[in-house]
C-alpha cells in the first residue's frame, strides 16, 4: 500500500522526460498545489542529474505575461524565436507563460 505522503505530495514535483532525458521540475511553495492565485508569478527548480549540470536551474514562471509584447520585440523568423523544450513542457501546464532562466543559459 502506498503511503498518503506519496499519493499527495506536500510540494509540487513533476518528473519530466524532455528530449529523451529524465529530469525533475519542482517548486518549494506548497500553495501551488492548492491555491490557483499563487500561480501568477512563482519559482520552479529544474535538475537533470547530468554531469554537465553543475547546479539546479532556478526558473521564474509568469503566467500573466503579455505574449504580444514579446512578439513585437522579435521578428517571426528570428532564430531567438525557438524555445527550449523545457519551456514548451512548462507551457503544457501554464499556456502562454513566460519562463525566465535567471541568468542560467537555457538548456534542453
Amino acid at each position: 500500500q502506498v503511503s498518503p505522503g506519496l499519493r499527495t505530495p506536500r510540494l509540487p514535483v513533476w518528473l519530466c522526460s524532455v528530449s529523451g532525458r529524465h529530469s525533475v521540475l519542482f517548486g518549494t511553495d506548497s500553495r501551488l498545489l492548492s491555491d490557483w492565485k499563487s500561480e501568477r508569478i512563482f519559482h520552479l527548480y529544474f535538475y537533470t542529474g547530468q554531469q554537465e549540470q553543475t547546479q539546479t536551474a532556478h526558473l521564474t514562471i509568469d503566467t500573466h505575461s503579455h505574449h504580444w509584447e514579446e512578439a513585437q520585440r522579435e521578428s517571426p523568423c528570428s532564430p531567438g524565436k525557438r524555445r527550449p523544450a523545457l519551456e514548451m513542457a512548462i507551457r503544457t501546464k501554464w499556456a502562454g507563460a513566460t519562463v525566465s532562466w535567471n541568468g542560467t543559459d537555457p538548456f534542453f
